[in-house]
């Protein structure tokens, strides 16, 4: 496999179509999650959304605000991505928390956005859907190699003392590749998820 190739990438992705269907499903439950239960959830996920908007207060008043904001929102997921992968290896549960929280904290957003009469139109097409197409992806992306590291991790514990060394070795290999491959296409597509959300999803909410 290249390093690198986007050919490999996609390959990747068709590979492992498991994990990538689980962890989509996780993400939309998470957003089912935070609209219908957004009473019962309210505290949990207002303090997420408060912490934001405190960041982007202070980003408001930097000298340069859409380098502020890209440079923030492309670090901020870049970092939690290729971390979210690593941390797969913990049985997948750092993943599927990140799949299921993010759903929620969606979810509650356009349910909060319902109530208060905003025009969900809008705050989808214009809010989400500009840097979200890529976005959303890419980090669904990174959940579901988190996942298949954790699966590796598991698979390899019931393996131990099968006589199934090279074969295990291989898989070891094959995924590490995989997944050097995926996390730098990622944060690649969220270093132009970044620059959209910086410009064309900022200017289109002032």
């Amino acid at each position: 496999m290249k390093i690198l190739s986007f050919k490999s990438f996609i390959q990747g992705l068709a590979q492992n179509k498991i994990y990538m269907l689980t962890a989509t499903a996780l993400f939309i439950i998470g957003i089912v999650m935070g609209f219908v239960w957004a009473d019962q959830l309210q505290q949990l996920l207002l303090s997420q959304l408060e912490g934001l908007r405190s960041v982007s207060q202070s980003l408001q008043e930097s000298n340069n605000v859409e380098l502020s904001f890209f440079t923030f929102i492309f670090f901020n997921n870049a970092i939690k991505s290729v971390l979210v992968i690593l941390f797969g290896a913990f049985f997948g549960l750092a993943p599927i928390a990140f799949l299921l929280l993010n759903g929620m904290v969606l979810g509650f957003v356009v349910e909060l956005a319902r109530r208060q009469g905003q025009d969900l139109g809008e705050l989808i097409f214009q809010g989400l859907l500009p840097h979200g197409i890529i976005e959303i992806p890419a980090i669904v992306i990174a959940c579901a190699y988190g996942l298949r590291f954790g699966g590796l991790v598991i698979g390899s514990l019931f393996s131990l003392g099968s006589g199934k060394r090279e074969l295990l070795a291989q898989r070891w290999e094959q995924a590490m590749k995989q997944m050097l491959n995926a996390a730098i296409w990622i944060v690649i597509l969220l270093f132009v998820a970044a620059i959209i959300e910086s410009t064309i999803t900022y200017h289109l909410l002032q």
